[in-house]
């Protein structure tokens, strides 16, 4: 094991399977330069047949890879969330449904790498969390590691994998530490991780909101409330099974979402529970995400927005006192 830190967890990944396998591309805009560390020597060591920078045009490359995985190549896409937007033609009309309207005869092994930027003042243009967009259109799997060896072996496995891949990475964690396996490493999709075990109640966070959900089952064990602390790590396929034993051990249950409350991955959760795991529940879900507002260029604003280890702690009182 050895410490790594996110960003490079992604960057180790991609060269692996670049090694590996000669077929892997990698596309997107100023990737050469490595703005963000993710493509960091990539161009040096695999030349530009296989590291292409993109123009300006979401749409463009986006589609290109999409055709690109129909005829045997597998290209890693590194895009911001933001940007997908104008490539959502090729995202949902294409990508999603072709594997589905040619009968299973193409695969799209295709897989974007998608920066999610925000709490930092980039304001409404450039602060989408719009994963649960994407979980509603069938087609896609889609991603979202909060660790470093989550971060690799889930990126390792979606490069692998036959159809259409979205890893959505949170800005937040891209230096954030952690230890990761040296030898081969694949994390299954579908397969929930609990962080910590726990009997009073179930906090199943996403993404960055993974770092505020385990501060606060901290605090809240100095409480004398045992929190159990669940990380999906893919939304889609989700791990129900883990979520729904782990309700069943509590009786409880509080999901953290950075994405705006409404239609969120934690409405689909709290769904899940809802009506699969009714029994289990000794009190009302708890809903901890965005407020269902657009993000201010005020970062004194743009902080009240998000989930946060208080608005965790006070969602767990309230299960609790219910």
């Amino acid at each position: 094991m050895t410490q790594t830190v996110f960003i490079e967890a992604i960057n180790h990944a991609t060269k692996e399977e670049m090694r590996n396998d000669s077929n892997v591309f990698i596309m997107g805009e100023d990737i050469s330069l490595s703005v963000y560390g993710a493509t960091q020597d990539l161009l040096s060591e695999f030349g530009d047949q296989r590291v292409l920078d993109t123009p300006l045009s979401e749409n463009g490359f986006v589609g290109a890879a999409v055709g690109a995985s129909l005829v045997g190549k597998r290209p890693l896409v590194e895009t911001v969330s933001s940007f997908m937007w104008v490539a959502m033609d090729q995202f949902i009309s294409q990508a999603a449904k072709m594997r589905y309207m040619f009968g299973g005869q193409a695969k799209l092994p295709v897989t974007f790498r998608v920066s999610m930027l925000y709490g930092s003042g980039a304001a409404a243009h450039h602060s989408d969390r719009n994963y649960p967009m994407f979980m509603n259109m069938p087609g896609m799997k889609i991603i979202v590691p909060s660790t470093p060896a989550d971060a690799k072996g889930l990126l390792k496995t979606a490069i692998r994998d036959d159809d259409p891949c979205i890893v959505f990475e949170d800005g937040n964690l891209y230096g954030t530490r952690g230890e990761v396996p040296d030898d081969e490493h694949l994390v299954p999709f579908g397969v929930a991780n609990i962080l910590k075990s726990g009997s009073d109640v179930t906090i199943v966070a996403i993404a960055g909101g993974v770092i505020h959900a385990l501060a606060a089952a901290k605090e809240l064990e100095s409480q004398g409330v045992s929190a159990e602390v669940i990380d999906p790590r893919t939304l889609v396929p989700l791990d129900k099974k883990t979520i729904l034993d782990s309700v069943e051990k509590t009786g409880r249950l509080v999901v953290v979402d950075p994405a705006h409350k409404v239609c969120s991955a934690a409405s689909e959760i709290s769904s899940i529970v809802a009506q699969e795991g009714f029994w289990s529940l000794q009190a009302p879900i708890q809903k901890v995400a965005a407020e269902q507002v657009h993000i201010p260029y005020s970062q004194a604003l743009e902080k009240l927005i998000y989930p946060d280890k208080d608005k965790i702690i006070t969602a767990v009182n309230n299960t609790l006192e219910s």
